[in-house]
């Protein structure tokens, strides 16, 4: 894809031209650290049970940001997925199957995020309100 295709690209399906690169940008950046934050809180909380629920909330916080907070979700969480799929075998012992279906679960929770409903619909109980 050339320089010109991809930047039709971008205004056409993301949505930039409505809005104006900066704001995608900004959005983009600001989305990336609400992933960071869930992230880290996941491996604070180290909660059995929780990890959908950390999925779903990284997702829906940074697209309240907007489209470019969606957009860095969704490629952030398809990055990790295609990652934890290469190395949950290696370094967890699972098997293709166990991947597969742990990453399907993922990527439920993510959309579920990233479509506005409520993160707490995959929440643990017990797990700390702090959360």
């Amino acid at each position: 894809m050339n320089l010109s295709a991809g930047i039709i690209f971008c205004f056409l399906i993301l949505g930039v031209s409505s809005q104006g690169w900066g704001t995608f940008l900004k959005e983009a950046g600001q989305g990336a650290k609400d992933m960071w934050r869930a992230y880290q809180d996941m491996k604070e909380a180290n909660y059995k049970g929780a990890d959908k629920y950390f999925h779903a909330r990284g997702n829906y916080d940074a697209a309240q940001r907007g489209p470019g907070g969606a957009w860095a979700a969704k490629v952030i969480s398809n990055a990790r997925e295609t990652i934890q799929g290469i190395t949950d075998p290696l370094f967890k012992g699972m098997t293709r199957d166990q991947v597969r279906e742990d990453s399907k679960a993922d990527q439920a929770a993510n959309e579920w995020g990233r479509s506005g409903k409520d993160p707490n619909h995959f929440r643990p109980a017990g797990l700390p309100n702090k959360y």
